[in-house]
């Protein structure tokens, strides 16, 4: 049996969290039902430990999860204490429990830690909001939920703690070192160094795999860096920017022209660039000091130097590719320097006086406090095409309907029908179906299993000394079995905790099957009714809105860089669009679906690499200054964006992307613009890495990327 349950839960993570919540639960109710003597306290005591030690799921070390529950404790009493004083009637009962079940649920969107403390936080209300209507009984229902909350922070740090889980930083740190070693060999293949080509290829595989690392769909929801904070934002921004210098190194692999005339400059920016990259991987390890900004910038700035004494008029395109690249590697790995430093809390310098809340930009957020970033979260996703928004009202409105109904029907233990829908509901009507058959059957049998116990009459010092055991298999049982023996034996542990607190007879394992089978009524027709489809039919809709702000992003930057048109705001709806669709793929991970006919992440990477690619072009090169070949870039821009347009109306028709035409035969471009070469030819290598992008969206299905594609012929190259 110990093996089994090792191979399941290699770490004892569940069975050591079923340790400490049983422990907290059952020395809570125990000392406040038999030395303080208080029936009023003592269910508070037990369920605040269920609520907050098994509903809840924490990020961080013990300490970290200590703090929190300690932090989070007066908002438990004014649930408590709302819930005491609504319960006056079912219809102030039921109003607060939308209103609040929506608040507490929708706050989730500020990040890990307020998603997971949801669950528990709802049942703080649930439980004090029935009759009987008892105001005077409110000091020992909050004296209760201290006690337990208390005891679970201290049981945080001493009782069996956790080992601390893998920072993310560090994460992010392999991802970049391997990086960092990718970009050597690559320097070291264009210095003539022949071992450098074979390293790459041997690498480039290992990079990706660090980099897959970074990915959500690879992480569990309350580690990902998702939180409205500034030091969560740069570290996501750090991996996205990650996961592009990875694609732009495999670009490089194919491209070492070995006549392109910048050729030694982008040596030298290749190396720094290895070296900032390095140096960031030290940091986020804690093995070196902070990378600075100004050996990439300034890296960057020699490289244009040279660009500019070197006359390209006459030489084609493709001599010039090599520097193009070059310098795009070189501009995202200082976007990554400078995510990482806003990580570290100091803010981006910024070179005009302009208001804090005018400065644009990808980094944006690093000027703002950090309850002003929380309340931009809150209100960028308060609109019905948001999935936080979607499932927050989904699941308020379910609660409120219950709580009517089970006061309509005078249930004893009416709060049994709303923690049921907590444990059914789900993002979609077809997964909510698929947790009733478990919950119904465990549920019945539980039920029989309590009924028996208590038509023999045991005593009830058998009842507690049962408790803890039973209660350590039901919370362990969920995680390693699945919810039908979770309920069984939450069945069991409920008949035993109200066997010690008030005469019962078997009919309470009857009204238990009753209340469950209620509340799963409930849950899958408001599931069936409320946005049913879950995250797969807004990801469509999210998704598509992304790629075609992208296009209009495309569009508009053509627009400035060729005929000095004045910039619009493509940039923030594209911003703002991507952030809804990373939020729809974050719900989308978390449900069951069939193997997908596209690449969820590469698409998302074809809208993102749009924007940061379109950040830097307009912020380091000049405005206008292309008229002489606006109509060939203009027709380029076109004819990506119109792929873009077309992949975005499938996508919003809930149907896969076609992959895009060919290229078109490239235009005559002119040859004696002098320095204005480099631009183009800056825009033209933005425009070439985005039309590859599309192409790999239906490339592999979730959860393979462009990169794995790209890695095999990198590979298939060394051989």
């Amino acid at each position: 049996m110990w093996g089994w349950v090792r191979r399941r839960d290699p770490r004892l993570l569940v069975v050591r969290r079923a340790v400490r919540v049983t422990l907290v639960a059952c020395l809570g109710f125990y000392l406040c039902r038999y030395v303080i003597g208080s029936a009023n306290a003592a269910p508070y005591a037990l369920f605040g430990a269920v609520a907050l030690g098994a509903l809840s799921q924490i990020p961080g070390s013990p300490k970290q999860r200590a703090r929190t529950l300690v932090a989070v404790l007066p908002v438990g009493w004014a649930l408590i204490s709302l819930g005491t004083l609504l319960s006056v009637s079912d219809w102030a009962a039921a109003a607060g429990m939308f209103v609040l079940g929506f608040a507490v649920s929708f706050v989730g969107v500020g990040g890990p830690r307020l998603v997971g403390l949801a669950a528990g936080m709802q049942l703080l209300y649930i439980l004090p909001c029935f009759p009987p209507y008892d105001p005077g009984s409110l000091p020992e229902r909050l004296a209760g939920i201290t006690l337990a909350v208390l005891l679970l922070a201290l049981a945080e740090l001493s009782v069996w703690p956790d080992p601390a889980p893998t920072p993310y930083r560090h994460r992010l740190a392999d991802a970049v070192s391997a990086l960092a070693a990718c970009l050597e060999a690559l320097a070291d293949d264009w210095s003539g160094d022949k071992t450098g080509r074979d390293r790459l290829a041997a690498l480039v595989p290992e990079a990706t795999e660090a980099a897959d690392a970074l990915r959500p769909s690879h992480l569990p929801p309350i580690d990902r860096p998702a939180s409205a904070g500034r030091h969560d934002r740069a570290l996501s921004s750090a991996a996205g920017t990650a996961r592009l210098l990875l694609g732009r190194v495999v670009d490089l692999y194919f491209s070492a022209d070995r006549e392109a005339i910048t050729r030694s400059a982008a040596i030298d920016l290749l190396r720094t660039t290895a070296g900032c990259v390095d140096a960031t991987g030290a940091w986020l390890r804690g093995d070196g000091p902070l990378p600075d900004t100004n050996l990439v910038a300034a890296a960057i700035t020699d490289f244009r130097a040279a660009r500019m004494n070197t006359d390209p008029n006459g030489l084609p395109p493709e001599r010039l590719r090599l520097g193009a690249l070059a310098l795009s590697l070189g501009e995202w790995t200082k976007t990554l320097v400078v995510a990482v430093r806003i990580a570290a809390g100091e803010p981006p310098k910024h070179p005009d006086p302009t208001p804090v809340t005018a400065r644009p930009g990808q980094f944006w957020y690093a000027y703002r406090r950090t309850p002003a970033l929380y309340w931009h979260r809150l209100r960028e996703n308060l609109t019905p095409r948001s999935v936080a928004f979607q499932g927050a009202l989904r699941l308020a409105a379910a609660l409120a309907v219950a709580r009517l109904i089970a006061g309509a029907l005078d249930l004893s233990h009416g709060f049994w029908v709303l923690l049921t829908i907590l444990t059914v509901l789900r993002t979609s009507a077809a997964e909510t179906r698929s947790t009733l058959r478990p919950a119904l059957v465990g549920t019945v049998a539980g039920s029989v299993v309590a009924a028996l116990l208590l038509l023999l009459g045991a005593d009830p010092l058998v009842f507690a000394i049962a408790l803890p055991v039973v209660m350590i298999a039901g919370f362990a049982a969920g995680p390693l079995l699945g919810l039908g023996w979770s309920q069984a034996l939450f069945t069991l542990v409920i008949t035993l905790i109200f066997a010690q607190v008030t005469p019962v007879d078997w009919r309470l394992a009857e009204q238990r099957v009753a209340d469950v089978l209620l509340g799963a009524v409930v849950g899958v027709l408001v599931g069936l009714f409320a946005w049913p489809r879950g995250g797969a039919g807004e990801l469509h809709r999210a998704t598509g809105t992304f790629l075609a702000s992208a296009a209009e992003v495309v569009r508009e930057t053509i627009a400035v860089m060729a005929n000095g048109a004045t910039p619009g705001n493509a940039l923030a709806k594209a911003r703002f669009a991507g952030q809804l669709a990373e939020a729809s793929f974050a719900l989308y991970q978390s449900e069951r679906h069939p193997a997908a006919m596209l690449d969820w992440q590469a698409t998302l990477v074809a809208g993102h690499h749009a924007v940061r690619g379109a950040e830097a072009l307009v912020r380091s090169c000049p405005a206008g200054g292309l008229l002489p070949c606006v109509n060939q870039l203009t027709a380029l821009a076109d004819d990506v964006a119109t792929c873009y347009d077309r992949s975005a109306e499938r996508l919003l028709r809930n149907e896969t992307p076609a992959h895009p035409p060919d290229r078109p035969p490239p235009p005559r471009w002119p040859d004696d613009l002098g320095q204005d070469l480099y631009v183009v030819a800056d825009l033209r290598a933005w425009l070439d890495g985005l039309r590859e992008d599309l192409a790999n969206i239906t490339g592999r299905p979730e959860p393979g990327d462009e990169l794995r594609t790209r890695v095999a012929r990198v590979a298939d190259g060394a051989t």
